[in-house]
């Protein structure tokens, strides 16, 4: 799956003269997150939406556009919060996190309080931990250099660097960092102890930045710096976070501007994960604590414009504790992300916006017709392309914590392992599933086939739509088998260990004692195959299934060989055996063709072969857990 960054194209004959959209974008059918047949708005066309009033119709066309890439998914990060420092040189006018010395106890969060924070998070499912933190306080403040002197760092972004480590390591949470403007030797240190990175560009107008305006004296807050860095994290290949903030002074055409600066920067690029359109909320003892707040119909035209130039592969997210009571309104307008919700940490930048009960947020998505979904800090399209988009050093725990599509895996079982399947989504309604899959649905119980596209969507299923999936799926092995569930008993004999292949998922396989340490390679005698077959008759069994390594001294000989020792030892016995693998290894060093050679064993005795080894036929997936492997010797 590749992240798309589409050329500047107009709309041509699906824009009309108000500038409303059909259906909101040009119609095509999602494979995968890539939506056929859609083109981004031109700048001119997006510009042009600043004279759209009629904001219920955008809405529409936005949650139109938004169900072409997400469908009936809207995410969220469970994360604990870490506001590393609330020291900054900057003097937003809105904000309440940054701090000066003297009103907080200590500059710098210590690295055992983090990682405290950071182990309770992971006890109550938190995967994230969100470093925020003011910009370069030891500028400003003797306060933070002396802090950071004793901690034994120069800069508060080493400081960063080292406390984001630890947790890697030491929790299994994925640091996202809020560092603010980085230089490209920080951000690549940063990259190899995070998942992703961010950076709210809030507005990319200068106008703000004038005497009077809310980032005035905040050199941090120019916007030709904070897109720089945000270029920069493109350049470097960091999955990345921005956004803008709206009603602090900004026109309608600036937001349309800022989120035209955000998409030029993506389209050279593919880092940005998401967009967040976040509302100034006043806050009291600053310099805006009585500025008015920008209302509903005002945030949901914002979170409709951004959908709308972002198209419908976009993430666009609205943090929902800034706005209680509404939630379905904000889906409703085109977004599919919540965000960070923490379970246990406030929200530290707006402390008088507590997090949504997480039970909660899941019914008002719920009552907007949405299935609330768990994420990573790191965006599932970014996953399964880990190895662009993230170091190797961050690589296995990211891959440790999603699931196979690249969302967060929010369960132990583990396949072979656990003994009990997660229940949480198994007995949700059939009449929920969006239509397509139920469309999907009934052609599988009428007997019709689907193509690799549809199969990937039913695979592909998540809430409502999961559980019409199983439902349907248990209404057909009625149908097809009743309620007898059926089993044989039979007998595993693997007679080697020893292979040479190298595939990196596999526990079995041995190579010689002093390159292994998971146990001694063997290869068992024809009188111990006798044996065990003996055995298991008179136990009552009536098959043996039998598989090994794929030893570098076994020719298509040594296949038949073992065929004629059950057939000797146990006529009757059922022989169910050799791997893809094996065949193959036999057919090659016989120099016959595959079919000859599956012709000699089946005269030789054998009964059937299993299918469980060809287990990954994608040339992508194989090249990189089993690199001697092929899809051509997996026949």
């Amino acid at each position: 799956m590749k992240i798309s960054v589409p050329e500047d194209t107009a709309l041509g004959q699906n824009a009309h003269s108000d500038g409303s959209l059909d259906g909101g974008v040009r119609g095509g059918a999602v494979r995968g997150d890539k939506v056929l047949g859609y083109k981004w708005l031109g700048d001119k066309e997006a510009l042009a939406l600043a004279s759209r009033t009629d904001t219920a119709r955008l809405a529409q066309e936005a949650a139109h556009c938004r169900d072409l890439g997400f469908g009936n998914v809207v995410t969220y990060s469970r994360k604990v919060f870490i506001p590393l420092t609330q020291l900054c040189r900057d003097v937003c006018h809105y904000c309440t996190f940054a701090q000066t010395p003297k009103h907080i106890p200590q500059a710098y969060m210590p690295i055992d309080e983090v990682i405290a924070t950071c182990k309770a998070g992971a006890a109550l499912g938190c995967q994230e931990a969100l470093f925020t933190l003011g910009e370069k306080p030891e500028l400003r403040y003797r306060a933070a250099r002396e802090s950071l002197a004793a901690l034994g760092f120069k800069t508060t972004i080493d400081y960063v660097i080292e406390v984001a480590r630890r947790v890697l390591v030491e929790t299994g949470l994925l640091p996202h960092i809020n560092a603010g403007n980085l230089t490209r030797d920080e951000m690549l240190a940063l990259r190899d102890v995070s998942a992703s990175m961010g950076i709210m560009l809030e507005s990319a107008s200068s106008r703000l930045c004038e005497k009077g305006m809310p980032h005035y004296g905040s050199p941090d807050k120019d916007p030709i710096t904070r897109l720089a860095t945000l270029d920069l994290a493109g350049e470097l290949r960091v999955p990345f976070t921005s956004g803008i903030l709206i009603g602090i002074g900004e026109t309608r055409l600036e937001r349309i501007e800022s989120l035209l600066a955000l998409r030029a920067s993506h389209r050279r690029y593919g880092h940005l994960q998401e967009v967040i359109v976040q509302n100034f909320r006043a806050k009291p003892h600053t310099k805006m604590a009585l500025a008015p707040e920008p209302d509903l119909e005002e945030l949901v035209w914002t979170i409709a414009v951004a959908r709308l130039i972002f198209g419908a592969e976009m993430s666009i997210q609205a943090p929902p504790n800034l706005s209680p009571g509404v939630l379905e309104q904000l889906v409703a307008a085109g977004i599919n992300d919540w965000g960070g919700v923490s379970p246990l940490t406030p929200d530290h930048v707006n402390p008088e916006a507590p997090w949504p009960h997480l039970a909660q947020l899941a019914r008002d998505t719920g009552s907007a017709g949405k299935y609330l979904d768990q994420r990573l800090t790191l965006y599932p399209r970014y996953l399964v392309e880990a190895d662009t988009w993230l170091s190797p050093k961050v690589q296995p725990a990211a891959r440790k914590q999603s699931d196979g599509e690249g969302y967060a895996k929010r369960d132990a079982w583990i396949a072979g392992i656990s003994e009990h399947a997660p229940s949480t989504e198994l007995s949700l309604p059939f009449a929920q599933a969006k239509p397509a899959v139920a469309t999907l649905i009934e052609r599988c119980l009428a007997g019709e086939p689907l193509a690799e596209t549809e199969i990937a969507t039913l695979l592909r299923s998540r809430g409502a739509d999961f559980g019409a999936v199983i439902e349907a799926a248990d209404t057909l092995r009625k149908k097809v088998s009743g309620d007898t569930v059926s089993y044989v008993v039979n007998r595993n004999i693997n007679y080697t260990n020893v292979c040479y292949f190298k595939c990196q998922f596999c526990a079995f396989s041995k190579g010689s004692g002093s390159e292994n340490l998971r146990g001694k390679p063997y290869d068992i005698s024809a009188e111990e195959i006798t044996r065990r077959c003996v055995e298991a008759w008179e136990r009552g069994a009536t098959e043996v299934c039998m598989q090994g390594g794929i030893h570098p001294d076994y020719t298509g000989q040594t296949y038949l060989d073992i065929i004629a020792t059950v057939r000797k030892a146990t006529p009757a016995m059922h022989i169910h055996a050799f791997s893809p693998l094996e065949v193959w290894q036999g057919a090659e060093t016989l120099n016959l063709p595959l079919t000859e050679f599956l012709a000699r064993l089946k005269s030789a005795g054998l009964d059937t072969l299993p299918g469980t080894a060809a287990e990954i036929l994608h040339d992508d997936v194989l090249r990189t857990c089993a690199p001697t492997n092929s899809i051509r010797r997996n026949g």
